[in-house]
């Protein structure tokens, strides 16, 4: 990067510092703690250390909300909860309570669950034959899980590891933030800027989402007084109030009002899945992620692929070294448009995708000159990560979503609640293994992730980006573990994308420009249609990763490409 972009840059950064913490003064001091604010402004794009705590998330406010609970003596469920609780509010665009959740959680020594919240198909759904619409309220045909992740990720914290914090308490920051507003992020307006021409047709999102009509300025303090009552709901009630209560019913009548088929009993059915993790070997530790229909085991494909390669002896972000993970991903992806669907209505041969012969298989046929085809399709979405770690060295890898941008566009009543569109991924072609049936789980692209050393956690990671994330993870994986990068030196190197993107319908590789010309140049000459993407491009993702060390201490960061940061105690 050249001397003047730097000054660019840096200027963006002091100019959107000043107008962040302008707007926090303005909130006042029992809303928006000013001095850790700017802390949390200052520490983007640094290197987070310590050895009593750590959290990451892609909003300062909610990075604060989850150190602030360590702080209290909270453990790493309970500092997990608080922040996805906030970003429920401070990233509406991407997380939500009308979303589905994804937890890896792990205590020091290893012992490992996964909750899987994914919600159902509706009983009843509408037999035109149409294709599912990506939004609207024939897109809000699932329930939404991440609520009951959530109660039953807390419910162990208590039994397991002896949590003292209450449910209540985790919702003070989100509450607070709803009620008296925060400060718009640039990614908000970001995404309402790029969907302007469509947000006219979602009236749900005009009436919550912007001031009357106008889509608000980045900095402006923005108010979910709908969402804050909801919230202060599920916070005296109980997670399941969403499910079963009062709240429920709310729910459902809105949906019902807006024209989705889901009901009261849908809602009810609703259920996350405590579920053992699936696990491939990786140098000599273990990478752990979850079961389908999640394309966690595409990501493990991928990496176990990557397993059988002297990747350390590759010189890193070489041409030779995207073009072996690229060819990874192709395998792991013919595999996962195959086989991966919910296991209760399809038959996913897990073990033997994940067996060593199979792997061996698919490296094999890798050829390190020459490109494979790739005419597969590309899925889009968009999600959270939240990593936390407490001073016991209890860990949790989160993602959540709502799964487009915006979701489905429609808000549920008067409940604040935007819907997610999650049941879009279903399709309506009868040969398809992820077919839409009654009660059946969509496929999902979130996978957040861990890896087990000596069987204990060394790494919790995990990305925004539907089909790119298993292909950002495999980048930040190998730099993390092969060539030994820091969380944040990891997160920053240039990246790739394989297929569409929302302003390329092409289905080439999309590299970021800081990749360098040569690597462009040798990746054509093997066979790949590149389309360069500017540096630290957002379509590259953005991941989050904590590490941790041999001594215990930790070291974290978010992606410098968000608006991310990580705080230790």
């Amino acid at each position: 990067m050249d001397r003047s972009e730097d000054r660019r840059r840096n200027a963006a950064d002091v100019s959107r510092r000043t107008l962040l913490l302008t707007s926090a003064s303005a909130l006042g001091a029992t809303t928006m703690p000013t001095r850790l604010f700017a802390e949390a402004i200052a520490a983007r794009g640094a290197l987070a250390r310590s050895s009593q705590g750590m959290v990451t998330s892609p909003h300062e406010l909610a990075s604060e909300a989850g150190r602030e609970v360590l702080r209290a003596g909270g453990n790493a469920i309970e500092a997990a909860i608080a922040i996805n609780a906030t970003l429920c509010v401070t990233y509406p665009h991407f997380c939500g309570l009308g979303g589905d959740a994804f937890m890896i959680v792990s205590d020091r020594q290893g012992a490992t669950i996964t909750l899987s919240g994914i919600g159902q198909a509706a009983a009843k759904l509408p037999n035109d034959g149409r294709p599912i619409p990506v939004r609207g309220p024939g897109s809000a045909i699932t329930a939404a899980a991440a609520v009951d992740t959530w109660e039953q990720a807390f419910t162990f914290s208590q039994r397991a590891w002896g949590g003292r914090q209450s449910w209540k308490g985790l919702f003070q920051r989100a509450i607070a933030y709803a009620t008296d507003g925060f400060p718009l992020t640039p990614s908000q307006r970001f995404w309402a800027d790029f969907r302007a021409k469509e947000i006219g047709d979602w009236p749900d999102v005009v009436r919550v989402f912007t001031a009357d009509g106008r889509i608000p300025d980045v900095g402006e303090t923005f108010r979910q007084p709908d969402l804050a009552r909801t919230l202060t709901m599920l916070a005296e009630n109980g997670g399941r109030d969403f499910y079963e209560g009062e709240l429920a019913r709310r729910i459902a009548r809105g949906l019902e009002q807006a024209g989705s088929p889901l009901t009261a009993d849908d809602l009810a059915r609703c259920r996350a899945r405590n579920e053992s993790a699936l696990r491939v070997p990786y140098r000599g530790g273990e990478l752990i992620s979850l079961r389908p229909p999640t394309q966690g085991i595409t990501t493990l494909e991928i990496m176990g692929v990557l397993d059988r390669f002297d990747v350390a002896a590759i010189p890193e972000g070489s041409a030779e070294y995207y073009h072996l993970l690229v060819e990874a991903v192709k395998r792991a992806f013919i595999d996962r448009n195959r086989f991966v669907a919910d296991p209760d209505f399809a038959e996913v041969p897990v073990d033997r995708l994940l067996s060593p012969a199979h792997l061996d298989g698919l490296a094999r046929s890798i050829d390190s000159r020459r490109a494979a085809p790739w005419p597969h399709v590309f899925k889009t979405g968009d999600t959270v990560f939240i990593g936390a770690v407490d001073r016991d060295g209890n860990c949790v890898s989160l993602l959540q979503t709502v799964y487009f941008d915006w979701g489905s566009g429609v808000v549920a009543g008067d409940t604040g609640i935007l819907w997610h569109n999650r049941g879009a991924a279903f399709s309506v072609e009868p040969g398809s293994i992820n077919v839409l049936r009654p009660g059946k789980r969509p496929f999902h692209t979130l996978n957040p992730g861990m890896y087990l050393k000596d069987g204990r956690p060394r790494l919790l990671y995990g990305t925004q980006g539907a089909d790119g994330q298993p292909q950002t993870l495999a980048a930040v994986l190998t730099r993390l573990i092969d060539y030994g990068m820091d969380p944040l030196t990891a997160l920053a190197r240039p990246r790739f994308l394989l297929g569409k993107t929302f302003s390329d319908s092409r289905d080439s590789l999309k590299l970021e420009l800081d990749a360098g010309q040569a690597v462009f140049e040798d990746l054509t000459t093997r066979g790949h249609a590149i389309s360069p993407i500017p540096a630290q491009s957002p379509l590259a993702g953005h991941p989050g990763a904590i590490r941790i060390e041999d001594d215990g201490r930790f070291v974290g960061a978010h992606d410098p490409r968000s608006d991310g940061v990580a705080l230790g105690l």
